[in-house]
């Protein structure tokens, strides 16, 4: 395995996990980078590059940041949010991956990409339920700005710190897990 397909390899994991907080502010940040010449896509996907593409991605990804800081709503897109995160997860893993066999970057773009994306999609729409039912949904333009200013990060140092982005990712999932354990815990008391 050479050094460009373990970079793109964290840079695709690293964007997997931003779209899990975002589903289209880490597609419109690879456009960004393609567009740039930041980044070098796979051919099939050099698409992601153009100015129509770059336009759309922008267009939805401001949609999406300020639909998630309107209480109720962001439970409502959070419903169709999981299975998008998986599907950009795959696809953002496809777009990137480099010199592998078609069987290896479709198991990597599927198990990396949309397992990332959709474990963390699925902790984040836990955290605005639990912030609905505490806050009656005070607290979630808060949980939204968290979740973009993450997003975001993550992409940025996805694209420019590809190793740097899947220490991050790891640090992400010790927190869910972290999270986790102790809602166990607590439910575990309560029983």
């Amino acid at each position: 395995m050479t050094a460009e397909t373990i970079i793109s390899i964290c840079l695709g994991v690293g964007l997997s996990a931003s779209v899990g907080f975002r589903v289209f502010l880490p597609l419109f940040a690879l456009s960004l980078a393609a567009y740039f010449d930041a980044w070098v896509l796979n051919e099939s996907w050099q698409w992601i590059a153009s100015t129509p593409a770059l336009v759309t991605l922008g267009v939805a990804t401001l949609v999406e940041v300020f639909a998630y800081f309107i209480p109720y709503v962001d439970n409502l897109l959070d419903s169709i949010a999981i299975p998008l995160a998986a599907l950009a997860g795959t696809a953002v893993m496809l777009s990137t991956v480099a010199d592998l066999s078609p069987v290896v970057t479709w198991a990597l773009a599927i198990i990396a990409g949309g397992g990332t994306a959709s474990v963390v999609a699925g902790s984040s729409s836990t955290t605005r339920l639990a912030s609905t039912a505490t806050t009656a949904g005070i607290a979630n333009p808060l949980v939204a700005l968290i979740e973009t200013g993450t997003s975001a990060i993550m992409s940025v140092v996805s694209i420019f710190l590809p190793f740097l982005a899947l220490v991050l990712v790891a640090f992400i999932f010790f927190i869910i897990y972290k999270i986790y354990k102790k809602f166990n815990k607590s439910v575990a008391k309560s029983t």
